[in-house]
């Protein structure tokens, strides 16, 4: 088991939770993976009080990762990856406060690293828009229903019609093509 000091949490929200999980499930140095609600007012919320807006969470994914082996800006650059950072009302057929996106810092560094790689994906002008993610503190993080976790995994052939009808492989492979 990885010390303490070998482990980093970053917490992202990039609309539906169940397609951020994969991106960053399967890297060197990421141990856990968690889809749950991030950035609200009330605790334990539920999937159906996050859905209809009353509690101010974000859908959201904290990815628990050795800083060894991958660094947190690795993480936040893949992240820009896998939405759509331009669009302030949800993400793609998600639409809701519930699936907007932000980074949301756990430290100090990471801060700077979540405004250096906005920064550098703004300059970089592969958007005609500007970026809309929002770059948070950290609080509570309530993990999501059991239902919920690794659901790439365990309805394989929903998640992919899901990922395909809700035009989000569609966009990243417009704005990323060089990404496989």
């Amino acid at each position: 088991m990885a010390e303490l000091s070998e482990r980093e949490t970053a917490t992202l929200a990039g609309g539906c939770f169940w397609c951020m999980v994969h991106p960053f499930d399967t890297w060197a140095g990421v141990f856990q993976v968690t889809s749950g609600y991030t950035g609200g007012h009330q605790p334990n919320p539920t999937y159906e009080e996050v859905c209809n807006g009353t509690t101010g969470h974000l859908e959201a994914v904290q990815v628990v990762f050795n800083p060894k082996l991958t660094s947190y800006r690795a993480l936040i650059d893949r992240f820009w990856q896998e939405i759509d950072p331009t669009d302030a009302g949800g993400q793609f057929a998600d639409r809701g406060s519930s699936y907007q996106t932000a980074i949301f810092y756990h430290s100090e560094d990471q801060h700077r690293e979540a405004l250096a790689s906005m920064q550098a994906l703004e300059a970089s002008r592969r958007f005609d828009r500007p970026i809309a993610t929002k770059i948070l503190p950290a609080g509570p993080f309530y993990p999501a229903e059991a239902y919920h976790q690794n659901y790439y995994q365990k309805n394989s052939d929903h998640y992919q019609r899901y990922r395909q009808g809700s035009g989000r492989d569609r966009f990243i492979q417009q704005h990323w093509p060089e990404k496989k």
